[in-house]
């Protein structure tokens, strides 16, 4: 991809477009998907979607009893089986379960995250949330490559997030080894990586006809808030003291059936056919941010340089040999 490729297509939704406009007229019976995290926040209502149009959905979970209690309001052919993705034997393990019980994968959702996080250590040592958003998804979607292959036109759904604004891959210290931690240049570490993987991906499964895209689902009061106490949500305006939100914000933020509607329109949408590794937001083709761009919206340069792509890929590649 280049990023001349990161401009709308106009595909007729919009931030606000709700799941059964985005799958209207659209049957999945027949189509099996993964969606990691697709029994909380938004990844349930992805989850809920897909299986509304038909579609066989797997759902991998790291808290079993949560996603019982979740899943069973939902009505379609799901299942669930345990992992956990800050642990690659779990991830492994899940991934030959799968092997077991599908000949096929046409949708890979890697929907699941942490977002900023005290510091914490995954695998070998990793920072946790390159560790989870990106290794472990990494891992997955590596050991799930054959099912990919044996589909017809496979997608993969990467989310990353506006985050990744803030800065791309700190290539001299990944894990932050020899550097002051900060949560949030971790999260957009971990978020330009998402993208990154997406944009590589395309390049190695297009020849089997699969395509990879990355997404920002949009600001949305979900689960993956989480490590912010309340203090902070009001230090950053999204929250009033009383613990409102406030109207600016009400006027951005999405809920959570209106924060899945990109995944679902990546997943789908013909329109991205010939656009791979394409980064999408609010139900369209991202474009690339300006001087003019304002903070929750558009995305950076650098998610979009294939060599960038690459260098991360066999660095990931190198890092999973390892663990």
């Amino acid at each position: 991809m280049a990023a001349a490729d990161q401009k709308p297509l106009g595909s007729g939704f919009h931030a606000r477009s709700e799941p059964h406009e985005m799958l209207a007229g659209i049957d999945l019976t027949g189509k099996t998907a993964i969606v990691t995290g697709g029994y909380s926040g938004i990844g349930l209502e992805t989850t809920r979607a897909l299986a509304g149009a038909g579609a066989t959905v797997i759902v991998p979970v790291r808290d079993p009893a949560k996603a019982e209690e979740n899943l069973s309001t939902i009505e379609g052919d799901i299942s669930s089986a345990k992992m956990d993705l800050a642990d690659l034997d779990s991830v492994r393990g899940f991934a030959s379960s799968v092997y077991d019980s599908i000949e096929a994968l046409d949708l890979l959702i890697n929907n699941a995250g942490t977002m900023a996080c005290p510091l914490a250590r995954v695998g070998p040592g990793w920072e946790s949330q390159f560790g989870i958003n990106h290794m472990g998804h990494f891992a997955l979607t590596k050991a799930l490559l054959p099912l990919l292959e044996k589909a017809s036109s496979p997608r993969v759904v990467a989310l990353s997030s506006v985050a990744h604004k803030r800065n791309g891959i700190l290539w001299d210290d990944i894990q932050f080894e020899n550097s002051d931690y900060d949560k949030w240049v971790a999260y957009a570490q971990a978020k330009s990586a998402n993208a990154l993987f997406a944009n590589a991906l395309s390049r190695r499964i297009q020849g089997f006809g699969g395509r990879a895209f990355s997404v920002h689902p949009g600001g949305i009061f979900t689960p993956l808030q989480r490590h912010l106490p309340k203090e902070e949500q009001i230090a950053l305006g999204w929250l009033n003291e009383d613990g409102t939100v406030p109207a600016a914000v009400a006027e951005i933020f999405k809920t959570p059936t209106q924060g899945c509607t990109t995944t679902l329109w990546a997943a789908t949408s013909p329109l991205l056919d010939d656009m791979p590794g394409v980064y999408c937001e609010d139900c369209d083709v991202a474009q690339l941010m300006g001087e003019d761009s304002l903070p929750y919206e558009h995305c950076a340069p650098h998610i979009t340089v294939d060599e960038d792509a690459e260098r991360l890929w066999e660095i990931s590649e190198a890092l999973l040999a390892t663990a």
